[in-house]
């Protein structure tokens, strides 16, 4: 059955945080059809492991592993190529945004209005340290100064958004926090809703607080926001697909998961569009 649902979570050393959080996104969406995807983003750790246990318990588990880091936009796009929902919910693997969430961000499409192209989440009684707090509310005021997409927490990872209109934004590194300006670009409308927030179990942010904030400046500086997105290398339902490699460089890619029969041997670095899955 194909699913209506898919759910992308990008992760980098994910260990402690995955099994809870992952059983937790199946109980939440029992009663719809759906898959979820997670794309390890070259952890180091013993998620890999996790998910491989998880997989012979969650049928629905589709599994993604970048050879090596690209950072969270580039997972997160690895996911969407690879996912067949029509619409798409993205949370982070680090257990910080509660699964109990994700029926709120799917209620706004229940009406069936084409003009809804993003739902995202806006984080209230936010539990991190203070220092994150800071770095993320500065990027904030940076984005909304420059932007004015009238959204004060782009930087959440609860978003949900139809498949084929993130597709067709423009690629460059850092958009799932642009996600809000982007959408809005395209003449589609934005809608936010209040979610929660939970305090990390185990591990740390993989992203510094000073790295933070500077991604409020340089992106929305234009910093490849109005780039074209380059073509996908070709589309093949079995075996390997051909590499396409920007400037020499690429990143092999194993998906595992029993809805999956494909093999793909190589993937574009972040600067460049992943190649579609069957």
């Amino acid at each position: 059955m194909t699913p209506d649902i898919s759910v992308v979570l990008p992760a980098r050393d994910g260990a402690g945080n995955i099994t809870s959080l992952l059983t937790g996104i199946a109980a939440t969406l029992q009663d719809r059809a759906h898959e979820i995807i997670v794309v390890d983003d070259a952890s180091r750790d013993g998620t890999r492991a996790e998910l491989a246990a998880l997989q012979t318990r969650l049928p629905q588990l589709r599994v993604i592993c970048h050879d090596r880091s690209c950072g969270q936009s580039a997972a997160i796009r690895s996911g969407v190529w690879a996912a067949r929902g029509a619409l798409i919910v993205t949370l982070d693997a680090d257990g910080q945004n509660p699964p109990d969430n994700i029926p709120a961000l799917l209620a706004p499409f229940a009406g069936g209005d084409t003009a809804l192209g993003l739902v995202q989440g806006q984080r209230v009684d936010r539990r991190d340290r203070p220092s994150r707090r800071l770095a993320s509310a500065a990027a904030n005021r940076i984005r909304n100064a420059l932007l004015r997409d009238g959204v004060r927490d782009s930087g959440c990872g609860l978003k949900a958004f139809p498949r084929m209109v993130y597709l067709a934004l423009p690629y460059f590194d850092h958009i799932h926090r642009f996600m809000p300006a982007m959408v809005a670009r395209e003449g589609l409308r934005v809608q936010t809703v209040p979610v929660t927030h939970a305090p990390r179990a185990f591990g740390r942010s993989k992203y510094g607080n000073l790295r933070r904030a500077a991604v409020g400046i340089v992106e929305p500086a234009g910093h490849g926001l109005a780039d074209p997105p380059p073509s996908p290398a070709p589309h093949a339902r079995t075996g390997p697909v051909r590499s396409h490699r920007p400037e020499g460089r690429s990143m092999s890619l194993m998906i595992t998961g029993s809805a999956v029969s494909i093999g793909i041997t190589a993937i574009q670095r972040p600067s460049a569009m992943p190649m579609p899955f069957a």
